[in-house]
């Protein structure tokens, strides 16, 4: 299957001539040969402006790389805008499957016909992506009008063909290219595994579309639409149509008078609560999953859809991460270096001045720049660089948030070219902080945990004694293994003058005679 797999991406890559694309380099000319010599492939890219094959190469790979354009989209501080507004249309206008197909599988699912649940269900899909296509009805008998997501058929396979490829380059990598080990790709592509499989869930998506949803049930900047549980399943999911302009669409939202610094601020903002008030962060913002609420322009919130994809921390982390980002801020970088071998980061042997220089020579360049120019998210991505340097370990959850935190950047510039992030970002990182350390929040959690504490403290003789007697039985083992080591030391040292005799005496014997 691998093997067949890495065939049909280069018949993809031939029939859409996407060699034309590739750089310059010793690695891109042999690849080059390997499309070229696929010559009986037929030509699907006649007439087509490069961005537009590269688009359409995506879309025929499958979700995984129809994922993978969705993300480069948000960059257009990084892509040709013609190539980010091809890969934007890969956002909600994938082809279709069938509208009948999509009937059936509901149908299945539900164990019903259509009818006893939904009236004037339209065949046609209201949006088309990766993983599921959207169709539009209302709910039978009180007419409310729904959205019902329905995952593609035949998904499975041919992601598992891909992930099987990568974990496949993955091993690879580290015969491929110098410290490819210290990459943990394969752990990596784990993280990603996890991801997409909880993607394929639509019952998941639903629980944390509710989760998100009473985080932000009063909220002014941020909607999320009511989900019909009881109707969900793995792979349908049925929530409450949402009326607004998609994030994308700039000319739309600038007619409607939008205050569109404020929004640009708002999705920052967002972010950032999700991320340390909740805990629990929407990780799949592209603009296909983000909408504007506008009837009120001049206060305009943010809807957001397609859950599917969350990210968690834990309270360290929490912690780490707004210290890290005060301390850049104040170009604390011996902070910022402790903070990572506090964390865990990367090992406590690490030589924090050497890795202090490190931050300093990477960070201070950037403040070179205004500092409403200066990209948040490139910043956190220099961060994770110089301590992979000092092998840090692969955080998945920071990962995660980086790539969150790349969307998020690159949206509110779209929005509003001039954003300062700092300035949006700085004021609630240190609120949130101060909060955390304030006597007030340190005398909740003594008051959280005084009943584990009022448990504990009848048990702790016993729990000391216990603890006693395992040490005796570590240090017992360790003396033994201690002798046995010593032993085979004394063992080996004889096998060794034994040999040196004997090598001595054959040499001296070769040289008599």
């Amino acid at each position: 299957m691998k093997y067949t797999r890495i065939y049909k991406i280069l018949a993809v890559m031939r029939a859409y001539r996407l060699s034309e694309l590739l750089p310059h380099h010793r690695l891109s000319f042999w690849l080059k040969v390997v499309i070229a010599s696929l010559f009986w492939v037929k030509n699907r890219a006649k007439g087509q402006l490069p961005e537009e094959r590269l688009r359409l190469a995506l879309q025929a790979l499958g979700p995984i790389w129809i994922k993978l354009g969705q993300m480069l989209s948000t960059r257009r501080d990084l892509l040709p805008a013609d190539i980010a507004n091809q890969l934007a249309l890969l956002q909600d206008k994938v082809a279709p499957f069938e509208g009948k197909l999509a009937i059936e599988m509901i149908e299945d699912a539900l164990g019903q016909p259509i009818s006893e649940h939904f009236d004037e269900f339209d065949i046609i899909p209201l949006a088309s992506a990766s993983i599921a296509q959207v169709h539009t009805a209302t709910m039978k008998g009180s007419r409310i009008p729904v959205v019902i997501k329905v995952l593609r058929p035949n998904l499975f396979p041919t992601i598992q063909a891909d992930l099987s490829l990568m974990y496949f380059v993955a091993d690879k990598l580290p015969n491929w290219i110098q410290d490819g080990e210290r990459l943990k790709a394969r752990d990596i592509v784990r993280d990603y595994e996890n991801t997409i499989l909880k993607e394929l869930n639509l019952q998941q998506e639903a629980d944390n579309t509710l989760r998100l949803r009473a985080n932000f049930i009063d909220s002014d900047i941020l909607y999320i639409p009511y989900v019909y549980r009881d109707l969900c399943r793995k792979n349908i999911l049925v929530e409450e149509r949402i009326y607004g302009i998609p994030i994308a669409n700039i000319d739309a939202l600038k007619r409607a008078n939008v205050n569109l610094k404020l929004l640009a601020e708002r999705g920052v903002e967002a972010f950032f609560t999700q991320v340390f008030r909740d805990n629990f962060f929407h990780a799949d913002m592209h603009p296909g999953n983000i909408f504007v609420d506008i009837r009120q322009p001049h206060d305009p919130r943010y809807i957001g859809i397609d859950c599917a994809i969350v990210g968690e921390l834990t309270q360290d982390d929490q912690y780490y991460l707004a210290e890290n980002f005060i301390a850049f801020f104040n170009r604390d970088y011996h902070k910022i270096a402790q903070l990572y071998i506090e964390s865990g980061w990367v090992s406590e042997e690490t030589d924090i001045y050497e890795f202090e220089q490190a931050m300093r020579q990477v960070c201070d360049p950037i403040f070179a720049k205004p500092l409403g120019e200066i990209s948040f998210a490139q910043v956190l991505f220099n961060l994770f660089s110089v301590a992979r340097q000092f092998n840090m370990e692969v955080q998945p959850q920071l990962i995660l948030l980086e790539k969150t935190l790349f969307y998020i950047e690159g949206l509110g510039r779209q929005l509003y070219p001039e954003l300062d992030l700092w300035k949006t970002a700085k004021p609630f990182l240190e609120a949130w902080y101060a909060e955390k350390i304030s006597v007030k929040s340190v005398a909740k959690q003594i008051v959280e945990t005084l009943p584990a504490m009022t448990k504990l403290f009848p048990q702790l003789p016993a729990k000391i004694k216990q603890q006693e007697r395992a040490n005796r039985r570590l240090k017992s083992k360790l003396d033994h293994l201690s002798s046995q080591l010593y032993t085979l030391q004394k063992r080996q040292r004889r096998q060794f003058c034994l040999f040196s005799g004997v090598v001595i005496t054959v040499a001296l014997l070769l040289i008599i005679l």
